[in-house]
């Protein structure tokens, strides 16, 4: 996968492409049948790479900050997870209130045909673009034509359905399903579980002294779920955080720990099923959620916490039994 930072950083000699454009966060299953259909064109029409078109910072954040949502995916794990379905490169379009400002007709013409080369665009079927959002696919459709009957620099654009599941795919959607702990709701949506990527934190080891060593994950501009007790896994990554290394079943927890004082940043606690030898400070991992248990509750005694703890450990192990996945594995 190739990451452009800019137009400016696209290479000159860059060859005719099918590009897709959007926010991409989360790269959601409507996302994922968009570049799955791009994919198809660039094949059928032989074009060189499949680009797909990110903002960064999201949009809302320069437009309205007070109402901007917290991001699903870095540019970075978009820029993986495009690449699973089969895109070839990412331009990251730094935006602004300039590029805000930008027509239509000038977003096409300087970044899809003039650095791009697009031969199609092919998007969402609710996409807009442009100052006030004045361009959608109809708009795409009618500069491609005009811009081909002036040359060789047409393109044909392609407008995909996202309908599916309960509703529109979208990151919207995802972000409510997390905010309710719905983590089998996102997970739908999404086409893979939810997750949070991060080092493994030294923390104040009370888990360890309890009876229960956690890795503890702290939770940045990345969405998590709500507040909760949750089974899961923990995927050790490989030494460059990449890759897909070892996974064990879990037993997690996100919040700020409310039975302990002093503690008030939000962060994931980890406990690996019948594993206390593990070494993962530093580490590189991805916790991934697949059923909520119960919500966040502070606990009047330790003795009250270590049985809660102790069923939730049984009730993990029961809920990635029932699963069926990787049961072999945590029983």
């Amino acid at each position: 996968m190739r990451v452009w930072r800019s137009p400016a950083e696209v290479p000159a000699d860059l060859g005719r492409t099918v590009v897709t454009v959007g926010n991409f966060d989360g790269v959601h299953l409507g996302h994922q049948r968009v570049v799955r259909r791009a994919r198809q064109r660039a094949d059928d029409l032989g074009a060189e790479a499949v680009v797909a078109v990110t903002f960064d910072p999201h949009p809302m954040a320069v437009l309205r900050p007070e109402q901007a949502p917290q991001v699903l995916t870095s540019v970075e794990r978009r820029a993986e997870l495009l690449a699973e379905v089969g895109v070839d490169a990412l331009l990251v379009v730094p935006f602004d209130r300039d590029l805000a400002s930008w027509s239509p007709e000038r977003f096409v013409e300087e970044v899809l045909v003039r650095t791009l080369h697009a031969t199609a665009v092919v998007v969402g079927a609710n996409f807009r673009f442009g100052a006030r959002a004045a361009g959608d696919v109809a708009v795409l459709e009618r500069l491609g034509r005009e811009l081909a009957a002036t040359g060789d620099r047409g393109f044909e654009a392609v407008g995909v359905p996202l309908d599916g599941g309960p509703e529109v795919w979208s990151s919207s959607y995802v972000r409510r399903r997390l905010a309710e702990g719905d983590v089998e709701g996102a997970a739908a949506a999404l086409g893979r579980p939810v997750s949070v990527r991060g080092p493994v934190q030294r923390g104040d080891q009370r888990g360890r002294d309890l009876g229960y060593p956690t890795a503890n994950v702290g939770i940045g501009a990345e969405a998590a779920p709500a507040d909760g007790v949750y089974a899961g896994w923990v995927t050790v990554l490989e030494e460059d955080g990449h890759g897909i290394g070892v996974r064990h079943p879990a037993a997690i927890s996100v919040g700020t720990n409310p039975t302990f004082e002093g503690q008030r940043r939000r962060r994931v606690e980890a406990h690996v099923l019948d594993r206390d030898d593990l070494e993962l400070y530093d580490r590189e991992v991805e916790v991934s959620f697949t059923h909520r248990l119960r919500g966040m509750e502070r606990f009047e005694s330790v003795d009250e916490l270590l049985e809660a703890m102790a069923r939730d450990v049984t009730r993990a192990r029961q809920a990635l039994m029932a699963a069926g996945e990787g049961a072999e594995r945590c029983c």
